[in-house]
């Protein structure tokens, strides 16, 4: 390993080291990453399903061929428990987990893992049916303002200046709003919208609030019988209007939840539409996805599956399709060209990836990966893909399997073509979608020794 001093003087003279930023003793620096092309496309990656809220990334020249030329580490960075993915904003990366008993959020440079600032603070983690209450709700990055807000997993709600990490301001959902039941805690990302900051709430009479995003102060809120769930909300154009969708959902018996369609502006509620597993032990986890004009399909991996809705112009929801075997248990599909792709399976030995044509409901066909063996250390690992994380990027379909595996896919409704497969380690729940911008991967690596990696992806 390289010493920190020609550490410092090689990223210098690279002319990527940020003066602000600083090594610690969690990092470990592998390389510097190569240049980028000219001609790449790259972007900011704010969300934890990217800049467009739907898991399709605008960057192009990026390493597709893992036989001639290997993904490698640029830097990790041991971490404590989560199931959260980081944003990146220019020279910001914010991620958040619990560490030694505190909820800890970090800011590090992209390119190095050097540290900008640390927030920390003592977090109460249960458990349920042996799953860890890690937090599960990823930050958010408004670059309008600069700042950046977290959830965390026991209701804790912030603004963050994204450059120095001073507080702007701090809420406690619970305390101002009433409890909400969860099964592992809060872990729905928040939303931006314009000057709002947007939370499924899952409160008493406040199923779905929006703040202030720079002060704090409750604007709104849409009061409603059904909970939080683990779905982010979404923004989206139905009939030429702006439409807050939430996936609502909540540790209840009976079980319920469903699609809530709400004007962001206000919080009024357009209509309700109940969609969620008679299983008490089940949660709606995928976000709602836009599925082409004023059509909004849901999915859930117990045993109510999937549904495509349409709206009419009084913004009323109807049934236009239902797919019982489209179950993606917390893995957003991705749309595309008429078609949705996604993992449906609720463990690691069911799940198969699928395609499923939007205007019919008919499903196209579907893979379980059952031979699927990727050179690792010094054997042929058989490995399954799992729930594993899917994103559009540069004309084909990039998958993070649940085991570490990375495999760049050819996918169409003809069927399915594996182009590039490298399996980056071996370890099990790596559940996160990964954050890719300016050529870099960032992998939420978990398991017995969870770390955040960041790997060259970058085609000069």
């Amino acid at each position: 390993m390289k010493s920190i001093a020609h550490l410092i003087l090689l990223l210098t003279a690279s002319g990527i080291l940020a003066q602000e930023a600083q090594p610690f003793d969690r990092l470990t620096f592998h390389a510097v990453p190569k240049p980028l092309s000219p001609e790449a496309n790259t972007s900011d990656w704010p969300r934890f399903l990217g800049p467009s809220d739907n898991g399709h990334s605008p960057e192009t020249h990026l390493l597709t061929d893992f036989l001639t030329s290997k993904p490698t580490r640029v830097w990790e960075v041991k971490r404590g428990n989560s199931h959260t993915s980081p944003v990146i904003a220019g020279k910001r990366l914010v991620f958040i987990h619990a560490l030694n008993g505190l909820e800890t959020i970090e800011c590090l440079h992209p390119e190095t893992g050097q540290r900008y600032w640390k927030i920390e603070y003592p977090v109460s983690i249960g458990q349920n049916y042996g799953i860890s209450d890690a937090p599960r709700s990823s930050p958010v990055i408004d670059e309008a303002s600069n700042l950046v807000f977290t959830l965390g997993v026991n209701s804790r709600l912030q603004a963050i200046d994204l450059k120095d990490g001073s507080i702007l301001w701090k809420q406690n959902l619970d305390e101002i709003l009433g409890k909400a039941p969860f099964f592992f805690g809060r872990g729905s990302a928040p939303l931006v919208y314009d000057d709002f900051l947007i939370v499924n709430a899952g409160a008493p009479n406040a199923s779905v609030v929006a703040f202030n995003k720079k002060t704090g102060k409750l604007i709104w809120k849409t009061p409603h019988d059904w909970n939080a769930s683990y779905a982010s909300p979404i923004i989206t154009r139905i009939h030429d209007k702006d439409r807050l969708l939430v996936f609502a959902g909540g540790m209840t018996t009976p079980p319920h939840g469903g699609l809530l369609s709400i004007d962001p502006k206000n919080g009024k509620l357009d209509d309700a539409f109940p969609w969620r597993s008679t299983q008490f032990a089940s949660v709606n986890a995928a976000c709602p996805v836009a599925c082409g004009s004023n059509r909004i399909f849901l999915t859930e991996g117990y045993d109510r599956g999937g549904v495509m809705l349409e709206f009419d112009s009084a913004m009323k929801m109807s049934v236009l399709w239902k797919a019982p075997r489209f179950a993606s248990q917390f893995q957003t599909p991705i749309y595309h060209d008429g078609f949705l792709y996604a993992f449906s399976g609720s463990s690691t030995s069911n799940a198969e990836l699928i395609c499923y044509d939007t205007n019919s409901g008919k499903e196209l066909w579907r893979e379980g990966f059952q031979d699927l063996a990727l050179p690792f250390q010094t054997r042929q690992l058989r490995v399954q893909m799992g729930r594993a994380s899917l994103l559009r990027v540069d004309k084909k379909f990039l998958c993070l399997g649940s085991q570490g595996s990375l495999l760049w896919l050819d996918l169409s409704p003809n069927g399915i073509r594996i182009l590039s497969k490298k399996q980056l380690f071996y370890s099990p729940e790596t559940w996160a979608p990964p954050a890719l911008s300016h050529g870099l991967l960032y992998v939420s690596q978990n398991g017995p020794d969870p770390k955040l990696i960041c790997y060259d992806l970058r085609q000069p």
